[in-house]
């Protein structure tokens, strides 16, 4: 190892038994567990944004992944565009994420119940009251805070996926 190189460890992919030990773990040494989830489909600056923002409210930030099947469920039958271990490869890499887990529900509610972080956060297109009665019960007994950060304004995977389609057909047709 280089003297320069952080001696941080390398951000993992956890299964969601591994997560809750994790979490469990780090609470116990009085670490800060951040969580946040989603599809995470063609990540993009807006993401990238968002999870940096994630980590600076707490000392750990874990990202629950949507699986494909759960993706398409959410977004519909063209989606995900990339695999869920792809997806899941490419955030683990960002220095601000220390672990991901990837989920089969719709809901992040086995998730957030298994890592029970100190902060749960979303993006501004939610609402505390919008959220999921069965995460906001999970939330609410684990005596988690729930936070919102703003969007960035034209970052997003459904426009950007519209936008693709638009421009292929443009192409057909030329």
């Amino acid at each position: 190892m280089k003297q320069n190189q952080e001696k941080k460890p390398v951000a993992k992919l956890l299964s969601l038994k591994a997560a809750r030990h994790w979490a469990k773990t780090a609470r116990q040494l009085g670490l800060r567990v951040v969580a946040t989830n989603g599809c995470f489909d063609l990540l993009h600056f807006g993401h990238v944004r968002y999870l940096q923002q994630a980590r600076q409210l707490g000392d750990l930030l874990v990202v629950g992944l949507n699986s494909d099947a759960s993706v398409c469920r959410l977004k519909g039958p063209i989606r995900p565009l990339v695999p869920a271990r792809q997806r899941a490869a490419v955030i683990a890499r960002l220095a601000c994420v220390d672990a991901v887990v990837i989920f089969p529900q719709t809901r992040a509610t086995k998730f957030l119940a298994a890592v029970q972080p100190d902060i749960y956060v979303k993006g501004g297109d939610y609402r505390p009251s919008s959220l999921d009665k069965s995460e906001q019960a999970i939330l609410a007994g684990t005596g988690t805070r729930v936070r919102l950060l703003p969007l960035v304004p034209g970052c997003s995977t459904s426009a950007l996926v519209a936008r693709i389609q638009r421009l292929a057909g443009q192409v057909s047709r030329a």
